[in-house]
């Protein structure tokens, strides 16, 4: 399939901004079953220059200022993107206290820098409640792979999809609590219920493509990704209680939510501000 993608992010104003600085993480990533075929930013006023590099995780980064006076600002990243189906079942592959052992012992290059995504971060810290909740999946001798699969259904079933009840200032604690939220809730309690059994998972932004009956379609989505040793990073989306494949496009991972927001900066003035995000993403016809 081959998608057209557009996203645009616009800050409005009460008041003058002098000037800002800006970074942008909204360039579709190149993985082997998805290619990235034009790709383009343009941002509103017009910047200086816009300078791209790879942050520490691999992710294209477009750094920019305005430096003209202004009270709106707008963001917007177009793209073509090619998906291409799993070529491939995954085998099960190892247990998850397999999986453990293997990420501790990180004598593999794959395994050290998985081991890097075991730790706590800022927007997932260690909770004892989380580690609890993996208590009736993570049985002994399981399948890694297996048991992922059903704690993503776990937390679809058990939380509600609920876009008003948090902002990403929500602690997680508090997410965990309730058990309601948005897909950057739901992913952030998966990573934070694996890593708290020593487990690898990373948070993943994208796009979900429109004409699919997901939860988060037309704007920014999140989901996890899980390192299995012998298998590699294999991704679950438990907002929508599915395998990502041909309906979800990858632009950038990292930790958590921090390390891959698509738009952030400081400004220098403009008091409060109101901000709109509009994400389409539709087959392209031939």
């Amino acid at each position: 399939m081959i998608f057209k993608c557009s996203h645009t992010t616009r800050y409005t104003y009460e008041g003058p901004v002098a000037h800002c600085l800006s970074e942008a993480r909204l360039t579709p990533r190149i993985l082997e079953n998805q290619r990235l075929l034009d790709w383009s930013l343009a941002v509103e006023p017009k910047p200086g220059s816009i300078i791209s590099r790879k942050d520490y995780f691999g992710n294209d980064v477009s750094s920019f200022a305005v430096l003209e006076p202004h009270d709106r600002f707008t963001v917007t990243a177009t793209s073509t993107v090619e998906i291409l189906p799993p070529t491939a079942e995954l085998q099960l592959g190892p247990s998850w206290e397999e999986a453990r052992t293997m990420l501790t012992r990180c004598d593999q290059p794959d395994l050290l820098e998985a081991s890097e995504f075991t730790w706590e971060s800022p927007f997932v810290p260690w909770l004892e409640d989380l580690s609890a909740y993996a208590n009736a999946v993570l049985l002994p001798g399981r399948p890694l792979l297996e048991a992922a699969r059903e704690l993503m259904q776990k937390i679809y079933r058990e939380f509600q999809y609920k876009p008003a009840a948090t902002s990403i200032e929500t602690p997680l604690a508090e997410v965990a609590k309730t058990r309601r939220g948005v897909c950057q809730d739901y992913s952030h309690v998966m990573i934070g219920v694996l890593r708290a059994h020593g487990l690898a998972a990373r948070y993943v932004s994208g796009y979900l493509r429109g004409d699919a009956d997901f939860q988060g379609a037309q704007a920014s989505h999140a989901w996890v990704s899980v390192f299995v040793p012998g298998l590699g990073w294999v991704d679950y989306d438990p907002t929508n209680n599915v395998m990502p494949s041909t309906g979800h496009l990858t632009i950038a991972w990292g930790r958590d939510f921090g390390d891959v927001t698509p738009v952030k900066g400081i400004t220098i003035g403009g008091g409060k501000h109101e901000l709109e995000v509009e994400v389409r993403v539709t087959p392209k016809q031939h």
